[in-house]
């Protein structure tokens, strides 16, 4: 799928190192940030925030910060990120995320690999995750805490008086130096196999997917973008380079994870980046209160989604629609499916989702609410995006045609291969990794797909991930697990089977579920007792059944067993962008899974 790489005529600033400049001299009164949870700037102009950068970007040069200096930051998704992000990058230096959640010993091994000199911390707790591996990091030389104070660390306040010695001048003369093809962050991966890999970004990378996404994402200024999604990730920070380079409004969610609806209400954004974790709790919520409500109600809600499917789909095709169909529409859009609106604010024009697969019949449900979502494909490696859907061109249960400028074949063996000027260096003190990934000149994503007849890419598995069970049949465990995922009951699934005589699947429950569930009951509430209670095993038992008869044989899954608590970053399954570490599943749960093979099943 060739096609030529577009540079924008709005932006001629270097991204990201140039942004904020740029941006405070287009979009100048326009609100750049607000945040829900207290920050230090709570809310900024577009000329605000090109003053603090400028504040925090002469507190680095006051520090010693050289151009191709590592500067790492732990923090949370919040406005001081952002801040500092765009003033490491107006010095000339280079960015290295550390996500939040990471163990003192993560840190460590990105801080070191990565050779950062300065660390820009959250909290005093951050800091001491790092202050106590210190005198393994000599390359090391400052920390600087955003909130408070802590031992061994700079304040912020401290850090902006320090630079009050410099002028705005020397700021702009480092700017100016910046060139496309310097490296703008080290992104480390998520490491499901092995020590996280150091992704190099340059700035040209970062402008050639804002390039691609220009066609696609129509955001305009003064447009909200609310952002709860890790600035760690890749996706994240593309976001937010898309709304700081179009004048829209980053605002940011109260720190909260669980609180997130909440955010929205009060929030009510036009556009939505998410992980489909966020949709399929929303949909299973819905589906939740139907289950509870007169069977009139379900009955007219059930048809109320129908319709909307129906218009919303001949209205994106440019077709009309019947005057008295488009009148009962209204009524049932009304009534019904402004309460799904509701959830996320009121106000969305777009969502954006990635990272995992999401069920089709999911996304179908949300546009006919009037909440398109809208799926996308990439990776660390391609600056965060590959592919994309858009509300002029969508195709559910695929994740969009290739962006501008992105060329993407299937090898022999099913593995997507990409190329484009987004695609990235290499790994960081890694070359055999880099020749395994880029070797022939194509990114080897490790990914499956295939195209439709249209030129829309979908995705169907890792090819890490193929099970190859004792039948021989290749099978791809990713849509099994999403289907199982999309029971209401189940918070997490994962599928095994590889060299056995069938598959067999790990299963996690949904505490905001099951245990509502199970007090109507009258059983324990204790997420531990219900795992091995016989009435929720017949419940997951029903789901497993109703999931395999969508499958072939080989692919139903013949054997399960309930986990007694969820997967989490905390406990190591799940890496910080809440993807399963396969290989950390089998190796904890070894002997259950052996103990799966052992009773004789059904051919």
């Amino acid at each position: 799928m060739p096609g030529s790489v577009q540079r924008s005529a709005h932006r001629s600033g270097v991204i990201p190192a140039g942004l904020a400049r740029f941006a405070a001299d287009t979009f100048a009164a326009h609100t750049a940030i607000r945040s829900v949870r207290p920050s230090r700037w709570p809310e900024l102009t577009y000329e605000q925030l090109g003053a603090v950068t400028d504040d925090v970007a002469r507190g680095l040069l006051a520090i010693g910060v050289a151009p191709g200096d590592r500067v790492a930051i732990l923090a949370e998704t919040r406005p001081e990120w952002t801040v500092c992000d765009l003033a490491v990058g107006a010095v000339g230096a280079i960015s290295v995320p550390v996500y939040p959640t990471n163990s003192p010993e993560e840190c460590h091994w990105v801080l070191s690999d990565s050779e950062s000199s300065v660390l820009i911390c959250e909290d005093a707790g951050q800091v001491a995750k790092v202050e106590q591996l210190r005198a393994e990091l000599p390359r090391l030389r400052h920390i600087v805490v955003l909130d408070g104070e802590a031992s061994g660390a700079i304040t912020l306040d401290a850090l902006l008086e320090r630079g009050s010695a410099t002028t705005t001048d020397q700021v702009v003369d480092r700017e100016a130096r910046v060139r496309s093809g310097d490296l703008s962050t080290i992104i480390y991966t998520s490491g499901t196999t092995g020590p996280p890999k150091g992704c190099l970004i340059c700035n040209g990378h970062w402008q050639a997917t804002l390039d691609g996404l220009d066609s696609r994402l129509p955001i305009r200024a003064g447009e909200s973008i609310f952002l709860y999604l890790p600035l760690a990730h890749a996706f994240a920070r593309v976001v937010q380079l898309v709304a700081l380079s179009r004048g829209a409004t980053l605002h940011f969610f109260g720190g909260d994870i669980r609180s997130v609806a909440a955010d929205l209400a009060e929030v009510r954004p036009d556009y939505l980046p998410s992980a489909p974790l966020l949709f399929e709790k929303v949909h299973t919520r819905v589906r939740s209160l139907l289950a509870q409500a007169p069977e009139a109600d379900r009955e007219a809600f059930d048809r109320a989604v129908t319709l909307g499917g129906r218009v919303r789909m001949a209205r994106d095709r440019g077709e009309p629609v019947d005057p008295e169909i488009e009148a009962e529409f209204a009524h049932a859009d009304e009534r019904w499916l402004s309460m799904v609106r509701d959830v996320f604010g009121g106000r969305l024009k777009e969502a954006l989702t990635g990272s995992a697969p999401i069920a089709p019949d999911i996304l179908e449900f949300f546009h006919a609410c009037g909440v398109p979502v809208n799926e996308g494909y990439g990776m660390t490696e391609s600056a965060a995006v590959l592919t994309l859907n858009s509300p002029a061109d969508r195709r559910f249960g695929t994740v969009g045609r290739p962006l501008p400028g992105v060329e993407i074949r299937i090898s022999d063996d099913g593995e997507i291969l990409a190329r484009g000027a987004n695609v990235f260096s290499g790994y960081h003190r890694a070359p055999a990794a880099t020749t395994e990934i880029l070797g022939d000149g194509w990114l080897h994503t490790g990914d499956l797909g295939e195209f439709d007849a249209d030129g829309y890419l979908r995705v169907t598995g890792r090819k890490k991930d193929l099970i190859i069970p004792a039948s021989g049949k290749n099978i791809s465990p990713a849509n099994i697990e999403g289907d199982l995922r999309g029971s209401r009951w189940i918070s997490h699934a994962i599928v095994f089977g590889d060299r056995r005589p069938h598959l067999a699947a790990l299963v996690t429950l949904d505490p905001d579920e099951i245990i509502p569930w199970a007090r109507e009951r009258g059983l324990p509430e204790d997420q531990a007792e219900l795992a091995a209670h016989p009435d929720v095993r017949a419940l997951i038992e029903e789901v497993v059944a109703d999931v395999g008869a969508r499958y072939s044989r080989p692919e139903r899954v013949r054997a399960f067993a309930i986990l007694p608590g969820d997967f989490s970053v905390e406990t190591g399954e799940l890496t910080p962008s809440l993807k399963l570490r396969r290989s950390i599943v089998a190796q904890r749960y070894q002997q259950l899974l052996d103990d799966l093979y052992e009773t004789p099943r059904p051919a």
